[in-house]
């Protein structure tokens, strides 16, 4: 195959991944996944390796590249059929990302997958939102293993009424349906598309253009890779709490870089904490697999041969690697974050010139909802909010942005007002909360809500206690800040609140680059 047809190859692989992000937002019911677009498409080869992926998720993609293998081996697959699971421990994040994978046969012989993962607000938890402050995994809402939703092409009705309840009046229930609905459908679509492009082919010659892309991303990803010095760096940062107690809590990693080869070792890591800011391995994969990925050329075809020349270690029963039946819900979002800020940390040292500083380093997370009353039903909601991005040397951060592990967007004030008894009083950049420097980190958000009724609040939020760091003899970001009436509040905190009450999150700034220029005197 030659280098044009690879190339078209390769783009008409991602435009399939873009076409089932098309259909599960247009066709998706709640606001997670039709307006934030909490979700993630990709393909994979008949062993479960990464063929295509589009611009969705890190946290979502990574992981699934690097557990799917696990997953596809233990199901015996039938055309027709699709599979559901959340399961962290089996290759999940955390329970509300559920994800549902269809096989693709062509001339009844199994050619590869399609698979899709997305963001459920209510996922079983009783606390509102999905996101508890938990201490096991049970307490964070129903642990799908793998299990068939679709059977010979038809839903299976009972799986779905144990996902989705069975009060078809409930908002819930149509909410629930409608999402998986749109999962199901994603993933036929893929399905088509990847059996058209495999018989147009032909099986043996799809086959061949597989190697052939994977051989090119991994010529390309040990290119890259090569521009980092060899030797060993090492950084620590630290969590701000677990929420049940603990403090400071040490997330270290070590890179070892030869000859383009890179080893990434999470030894000296915090063991598994109390509280839910643990994660499975295949989330630690995902924030190595990002931040590698980040310094490779844009052009790279995100499929398995990327990945060849990254290695990861890390000690079972840590909390980046930790043992079930731990808390995960917070890992996923805020662990995975911090995670990509101690990579970047330690390679700050091998290419000055080329990371940038800390970014806010929280998704912001805020769950919430109430149970149903005589004159609205339950609803659950959930949302991630922006911050500032670090500055580098060739630029000032962003502001008000997701950064690293989250590609979602916030939800409309116009959406979020119309779903729920909720109204935005403010929303507006946090000036000043970028850190100084010759190039200064992006500002922070506030975002401040009025309740419009009584419901219960579960926070989820990081550096409040330790600021996004600088590079360069620059200064830090803001840290950042969560407030009930004006009053201050922990990180992670789960509160009821009443009809009336107004919640601000100011999120951090991202940390600057090179010293502040001396004001020019006049």
């Amino acid at each position: 195959m030659n280098a044009i047809e690879l190339s078209v190859f390769a783009s008409r692989m991602a435009a399939i991944c873009d076409e089932m992000g098309a259909v599960l937002k247009c066709a998706a019911f709640s606001p997670n996944i039709k307006d934030r677009l909490d979700f993630s498409c990709a393909l994979f080869d008949r062993h479960g390796q990464l063929a295509a992926q589009a611009a969705h998720i890190p946290v979502h993609l990574g992981s699934m590249a690097y557990a799917m293998a696990d997953i596809v081996g233990e199901i015996e697959w039938r055309p027709g059929d699709m599979v559901v699971l959340n399961d962290p421990y089996l290759g999940g994040t955390h329970l509300p990302d559920v994800t549902v994978i269809a096989p693709v046969f062509v001339a009844q012989t199994l050619v590869g997958f399609v698979a899709n993962r997305a963001h459920h607000a209510n996922i079983g938890a009783d606390s509102p939102g999905s996101m508890p402050i938990s201490r096991s995994l049970e307490e964070e809402g129903v642990v799908i293993a793998p299990t068939l939703l679709v059977k010979h092409g038809q839903p299976v009705e009972a799986v779905l009424r144990k996902l989705c309840g069975t009060d078809t009046n409930a908002n819930h229930t149509i909410a629930a349906r409608g999402d998986f609905a749109a999962q199901i459908s994603a993933c036929r679509l893929g399905a088509e598309r990847l059996a058209a492009r495999i018989e147009s082919l032909g099986a043996s010659a799809y086959g061949l253009a597989l190697d052939s892309l994977n051989d090119y991303a991994e010529r390309l990803a040990r290119e890259a890779l090569r521009a980092i010095p060899d030797g060993d760096y090492s950084f620590t940062d630290f969590m701000d709490d677990d929420g049940l107690g603990l403090e400071d809590i040490p997330i270290a990693v070590s890179l070892s870089v030869r000859d383009g080869q890179v080893v990434a070792d999470f030894s000296g890591t915090a063991r598994q904490v109390p509280g839910n800011i643990n994660c499975p391995l295949s989330v630690a994969a995902a924030s190595v697999f990002y931040v590698l990925r980040c310094l490779m050329p844009e052009h790279t075809p995100a499929c398995a041969g990327s990945f060849r020349p990254i290695q990861l270690s890390a000690p079972a029963g840590s909390m980046v690697n930790a043992r079930r039946p731990a808390a995960v819900a917070a890992g996923n979002v805020e662990t995975s974050t911090r995670m990509v800020d101690a990579l970047l940390g330690a390679l700050a040292s091998a290419l000055p010139e080329r990371i940038p500083a800390a970014s806010s380093g929280s998704m912001n997370n805020l769950a919430m909802g109430a149970a149903a009353t005589a004159a609205r039903g339950r609803w659950d909601y959930y949302e991630t909010n922006g911050g500032g991005m670090g500055a580098g040397r060739n630029g000032g951060g962003l502001s008000g942005v997701q950064t690293h592990m989250t590609n979602t967007l916030n939800t409309p004030i116009e959406s979020l007002e119309t779903h729920y008894p909720l109204r935005i009083t403010r929303y507006a950049l946090r000036r000043g909360s970028g850190g100084a420097g010759e190039r200064c980190g992006g500002d922070g958000l506030i975002r401040e809500y009025e309740f419009l009724a009584p419901a219960q609040v579960t926070l989820l939020t990081e550096r409040r206690r330790h600021a996004p760091w600088p590079l360069a003899g620059a200064e830090p970001g803001l840290r950042g800040e969560n407030l009930l009436n004006g009053d201050p509040l922990p990180a992670k905190v789960s509160l009821h609140v009443e009809t009336g009450d107004r919640l601000t999150l100011a999120t951090a700034g991202g940390g600057g680059w090179g010293r502040p220029q001396p004001q020019r005197k006049d």
